[in-house]
C-alpha cells in the first residue's frame, strides 16, 4: 500500500492582535499558508487553547503581553509542543534570555520582514508534515454505529429530554441567575472514527475560570516541587550521581528525557491539579456536579448522534492525537459514551492508569453489544449511589 509522505497538513496559527490594519496585513500575507485564528488579547488566546482547540504556533504582539500564554504553556502538559513568535517594537537583543528559552522561537520587529517570516513558517510547516507522515491517517466516514444501538439512543434520549424538560428549564434559569455567563459550556471532544464534536454541559464554573488557574497555585493540594523536570539535561537521579549520560533515553516532542523521569512526570500529571474547595466553581455548580445534573445536556449530544449512552470516554483533541498507533486507535471504532466499561469496572478500586483505560476502551470497541450496554447501564445506576465526592 502506498502512502503519500508529502500529504498536505493543516498548520494552525493563533494570532494575538487587535489592530485592524496589522490583522489585515498578516492575513493577506499568510492566509494561503496557514489557518489563522484571531484572538484580541493574551487572556482570550490562553482560554481558547485551554479549551482544547488545536494550534501549532502562537504569534503575539508584545504590546498586548505574552506572559500568561507562556505560563499556560508551561502549566498544561498538552500545550508543551506550542511555539511562540513575538512581534516587537524593540530589538530582539533586549529580550530577557529566560523569556527566549520559554517557547519563544523567534522575535520579529514591527513591521515584520515578510519573506523572512515566510521562510520561518515554511520550515515549521515542513517539520509538522514530516512528523505527520509517521502517523497512520484515519477518517470517520467508514465507521457507523449499529442501527439497533442508534435507534435505542434516539428513542431513550428523546423520551428523557421530554420528561426532564421542566428540570432542564429550571436549571437553565438558575445557572443564568447564579453567575454571569452562558448557560451551557461546550468543549471539543473526539468520538467515533475521530469525529470531532462539541460536548455540552451546564456551566458550573465562573466565566473566565481558566484565567484564575495561575493565581491558585497556593490552593493546589499537589503543589509540590518536581526538580527532575527543571534540570537542563533531564537526567534521573541515578545518572546524575554516577556522572554518566542517560542510560535509558526517550525522545518525546523533540526533547530527550530519561525514561524514569518520564514515568514520574506521567504519574504527577494524573494528579496535577486538585483543590479542596475549587473557587472557580459556582455555588450552584457544586450542587450540579455532585448530582451529575450538569451532564444532562449530553442527552442532546446522544440524540443528534455525537455520543451514545454507552461507549468510550470522549477525549479532548490533544489526547486523541496521541492515540494514533494501530492498537490504541481501535478504541475509536466504538462511539463516545455517557458511561462506559472502564467507569463501571474500576469504580471504587485503585486508581486507573492511562494504559488500563485504553485497554478497557479497546476491549469494549471489540466486543460491545446491546446486552453489554444494558449491563453497563445497570452497573452505572448502581455506581451513582456509591459516587465518590472528589
Amino acid at each position: 500500500m502506498q502512502t503519500d509522505t508529502h500529504r498536505k497538513v493543516v498548520f494552525r496559527v493563533v494570532y494575538v492582535e487587535n489592530d485592524p490594519q496589522l490583522i489585515a496585513t498578516f492575513t493577506k500575507d499568510f492566509a494561503d499558508m496557514v489557518e489563522i485564528t484571531l484572538q484580541q488579547n493574551q487572556i482570550d488566546a490562553l482560554e481558547y487553547l485551554e479549551k482544547g482547540n488545536l494550534a501549532d504556533l502562537v504569534v503575539v504582539n508584545d504590546s498586548l503581553g505574552y506572559n500568561h500564554i507562556l505560563e499556560g504553556i508551561d502549566y498544561q502538559e498538552y500545550m508543551k509542543h506550542l511555539a511562540v513568535i513575538v512581534f516587537s517594537t524593540v530589538n530582539e537583543s533586549t529580550f530577557n534570555n529566560q523569556a527566549l528559552k520559554k517557547h519563544i522561537i523567534d522575535v520579529f520587529s514591527i513591521p515584520y520582514p515578510t519573506e523572512a517570516l515566510k521562510i520561518r513558517l515554511q520550515y515549521l510547516i515542513q517539520k509538522k508534515e514530516y512528523k505527520e507522515s509517521k502517523k497512520i491517517p484515519y477518517t470517520h466516514s467508514s465507521i457507523r454505529m449499529p442501527v439497533g444501538k442508534r435507534a435505542f439512543d434516539i428513542v431513550v434520549s428523546f423520551t428523557a429530554l421530554l420528561f426532564l424538560s421542566p428540570l432542564l428549564l429550571i436549571v437553565a434559569i438558575l445557572v443564568k441567575l447564579d453567575s454571569k455567563g452562558p448557560i451551557f459550556y461546550g468543549s471539543k471532544r473526539v468520538g467515533m472514527g475521530y469525529k470531532m464534536f462539541n460536548m455540552y454541559k451546564f456551566r458550573t464554573m465562573r466565566t473566565g475560570a481558566d484565567k484564575l488557574i495561575s493565581s491558585m497555585s497556593s490552593l493546589n493540594l499537589y503543589n509540590t516541587a518536581t526538580p527532575e523536570a527543571d534540570t537542563e539535561d533531564y537526567l534521573c537521579e541515578s545518572c546524575r550521581i554516577a556522572g554518566t549520560e542517560c542510560q535509558r533515553p526517550l525522545f518525546l516532542d523533540n526533547e530527550q528525557v530519561c525514561e524514569d523521569v518520564y514515568h514520574k512526570r506521567q504519574k504527577a500529571k494524573a494528579t496535577f491539579m486538585k483543590f479542596k474547595e475549587d473557587p472557580r466553581v459556582t455555588r450552584l455548580g457544586k450542587i450540579l456536579r455532585n448530582t451529575s445534573i450538569d451532564e444532562l445536556p449530553q442527552l442532546f449530544n446522544i440524540l443528534i448522534g455525537d455520543m451514545s449512552f454507552v461507549g468510550n470516554r470522549p477525549l479532548p483533541p490533544y489526547e486523541a492525537e496521541k492515540l494514533t498507533a494501530t492498537g490504541y486507535a481501535r478504541r475509536f471504532a466504538a462511539p463516545a459514551g455517557l458511561t462506559g466499561l472502564w467507569q463501571v469496572t474500576k469504580r471504587g478500586k485503585a486508581k486507573v492508569s492511562d494504559i488500563e483505560r485504553i485497554q478497557l476502551d479497546v476491549l469494549y470497541a471489540k466486543k460491545y453489544s446491546f446486552t453489554t450496554d444494558l449491563v453497563i447501564m445497570l452497573k452505572t445506576v448502581k455506581a451513582l449511589f456509591q459516587k465518590e465526592n472528589v
